[in-house]
């Protein structure tokens, strides 16, 4: 899938590395072309569950959903860190991430919503000298 060029997934993929190194939290981002069949907070949700997101263990983790063809994501954390951010914060940096989006800069755009997500979760869950990274930092390809 073709949607970033490997210095962008390089990219986004040490964002993410870099925002978990500071905090206990797990962020995972799932891309793909389009939405099947529902709208991105339920492929969101879909893909939260099949990536085993709501088992870590202090339920701090956060799935970034994006399908570039359609022009949807999503932002969606376990109970954990939704108990703990502002209500308007998953809203806030989806606002922050559109605007890179709506240029077609869908890597800096998540490597935004990424270090604003891992801000949040360095608050709430800061690292911890036994922390172990409980899911890859890659991203995940979903369907085309």
């Amino acid at each position: 899938m073709e949607i970033f060029n490997q210095e962008e997934q390089e990219q986004v993929v040490h964002a993410i590395s870099l925002a978990e190194n500071r905090t206990s939290g797990e962020i995972r981002l799932v891309v793909e072309r389009r939405v099947h069949n529902m709208d991105a907070i339920d492929q969101a949700k879909y893909y939260f569950e099949k990536l085993k997101m709501h088992e870590t263990t202090q339920r701090n983790g956060v799935l970034i959903y994006l399908a570039t063809d359609d022009h949807q994501f999503a932002i969606i954390g376990d109970t954990g860190i939704n108990n703990k951010v502002p209500e308007d914060f998953w809203e806030s940096t989806k606002e922050l991430m559109l605007g890179y989006f709506k240029k077609g800069d869908f890597a800096e755009g998540l490597i935004e919503g990424i270090q604003k997500a891992g801000d949040q979760l360095a608050t709430y869950f800061p690292r911890r000298a036994d922390d172990v990274n409980e899911l890859p930092n890659d991203i995940y390809f979903g369907k085309s």
